[in-house]
């Protein structure tokens, strides 16, 4: 059976190869300039429920892409047709970040890619207030974290397999048992979360 695709996509310099590079343990390239990541990366990530992923880092979108650029940008990305969940990083330390969470989906919508189930993750959140971050998270329905910090992937991490579980649901056994939805066994794999999850190479 094919394995579920989650891809990391946003704004150029909001993290997403940081974000790759911590989740999954690896040592990508990051620089902080215009498409750093110019082919795709990917990892094989396990959660703690036994659901594997793999997870696939993207070149950093733009607003107002030149021409000439466009065609090589939208080559980059056809792999986003094939991804099951896109994780929307977004540098939330950036004055216009709500300008660059529009750009990211006006492209989104203009791969026909709108229709795909999307979590925002709002980045760099050491730089702004805890109330500030809690208002936006709200607000955008985000998941807010530090890129560099593995203990702050834990919420975004439960999130991730709460969502790819959901998706799979259509395909499970019909007499297999459901799985258990108690609040504490949900805590437990939360907490559990980055500190379980293993990964290895795409090869």
């Amino acid at each position: 059976k094919t394995l579920p695709v989650i891809s990391i996509i946003g704004y150029t310099n909001a993290g997403k190869s940081t974000l790759l590079n911590t989740l999954t343990h690896s040592r990508m390239l990051v620089e902080s300039r215009l498409f750093a990541t110019l082919d795709p990366a990917s990892r094989r990530l396990r959660f703690p429920r036994d659901i594997e992923v793999i997870v696939t880092d993207t070149v950093g979108f733009i607003r107002d892409l030149p021409r000439e650029l466009m065609v090589a940008f939208r080559a980059t990305l056809e792999e986003l047709e094939d991804a099951d969940l896109l994780l929307h990083v977004i540098d939330i330390a950036n004055p216009r970040f709500e300008d660059q969470i529009r750009s990211v989906e006006a492209i989104v919508a203009e791969l026909s890619l709108a229709h795909k189930p999307c979590l925002k993750v709002f980045n760099k959140r050491d730089l702004l207030d805890p109330e500030t971050v809690e208002h936006l998270c709200r607000r955008h329905d985000a998941v807010a974290i530090s890129a560099l910090a593995t203990a702050d992937l834990k919420p975004l991490i439960s999130r991730m397999q709460a969502i790819i579980a959901t998706l799979q649901e259509p395909s499970r056994d019909p007499g297999a048992a459901s799985p258990s939805t108690e609040p504490a066994a949900d805590t437990q794999a939360g907490e559990a979360a980055a500190n379980t999850a293993t990964t290895t190479d795409c090869g």
